[in-house]
């Protein structure tokens, strides 16, 4: 070591640490062979520990503020080196400083699916994402049990095992839950403190806190989506046999309108032509033939709205049957095509009646 180093390792008397990084937790204060001067001033700021290890042994712990570093400010320095009050020469100490500030934007993700049993899908298999937020909570633990002798520590460094102990503990707790997996979207913020307090005991073990935990998304496999989406579709279109009844009424409906315009305009241009050119027999004019009957009326199909949800459509003797078995009431909230809105059942003349018709007496009664 040249005399200059060693002069001004001397007189150097300022210790502090100001980051730019964004993801440094702890840096070691370099100093030619780690000799600092009694009285020096150490400047801890917030979001800062500073932490003395003297000879292989954690000593002081400093949170923020302005320090002189003697022995009435330093306890547990002044009990291992058995100093005496008057005694103020250099001491050889490592200084590490430790980022207490939250690293936030994190992420974690389960890398294979987690099998568990779905109440309504039976065995199925969910992959979750989020981000995640990381603290020193006690730097001289973080210190002792994950940095060690490191001299620059970063948040890269121990992500990897942050995010396993997540998605352990993750695992763990959506196996256990007993929620749908239609129900998870309604239920990620219990879940997310469901899994940060699970996980706690274990970070404390290593200095470590997560302030917040946030479940992005769980997602179901591809194929099970797939089969929920059709299912949805199902569910939309209702009941599929009355479903198709009604389609069918509804095509037969606009076939039945456009054959009675063209009979309606071949029977005008017939008679316009009889009137021209009247046909006569031996006794007089001959009458004109009979005019067809008109096509018949189309049956209504119904919808019904009940606690928000649309049912239907469903046809008269559908709907008769739902009177029987007491589904369909007076009060039940009706409607069909070009009906002017909903109405209740009974204010419905094609469907009061229903309520109305009540069976014999069995025989043998």
């Amino acid at each position: 070591m040249s005399i200059f180093d060693f002069l001004s390792g001397q007189f150097i008397d300022v210790i502090h640490w100001t980051d730019n990084t964004r993801d440094t937790m702890v840096w070691r204060f370099e100093r030619q062979g780690h000799e600092i001067k009694y009285g020096a001033k150490l400047t801890v700021r917030e979001g800062q520990a500073a932490v003395f290890v003297h000879e292989g042994q954690l000593a002081d712990v400093f949170t923020p503020g302005l320090y002189m570093l003697e022995t009435n400010n330093m306890p547990i320095m002044t009990s291992l080196q058995h100093w005496d009050h008057g005694f103020k020469s250099p001491f050889k100490s490592e200084i590490y400083f430790v980022n207490t500030t939250r690293f936030s934007n994190l992420k974690w993700g389960t890398k294979n699916p987690i099998m568990l049993r779905d109440p309504e899908f039976g065995p199925t298999r969910l992959r979750a994402f989020g981000t995640y937020t990381v603290r020193v909570a006690d730097p001289a633990v973080f210190l002792r049990e994950i940095v060690g002798t490191d001299g620059e520590f970063t948040m890269d460094e121990i992500s990897y095992q942050i995010r396993n102990i997540i998605v352990q503990e993750f695992s763990r707790a959506l196996a256990a839950s007993g929620i749908p997996a239609l129900d998870m979207a309604a239920n990620t913020a219990d879940l997310g403190k469901l899994v940060a307090t699970a996980i706690d005991p274990t970070l404390k073990k290593y200095g470590l806190s997560l302030p917040e935990l946030y479940i992005e998304n769980i997602s179901l496999p591809p194929a099970v989506e797939k089969a929920l989406d059709a299912r949805t579709s199902r569910g939309i279109a209702g009941n599929l046999d009355e479903h198709l009844k009604w389609k069918a009424a509804e095509a037969m409906a606009t076939e039945n309108s456009a054959a009675g315009q063209a009979m309606g305009m071949g029977m005008g241009a017939a008679l316009g032509m009889q009137m021209a050119n009247p046909q006569t027999g031996p006794w007089g004019p001959v009458a004109a033939p009979p005019a067809p009957p008109p096509p018949p009326p189309v049956e209504h199909v119904w919808h019904i709205a009940e606690g928000g949800q649309v049912t239907g459509p469903f046809s008269k003797a559908a709907m008769g049957r739902k009177v029987t078995d007491g589904t369909l009431t007076r009060a039940s909230m009706v409607w069909t095509q070009g009906q002017d809105g909903w109405k209740p059942a009974e204010d419905v003349t094609e469907l009061a009646n229903l309520f109305t018709v009540m069976p014999p007496p069995p025989p043998g009664a």
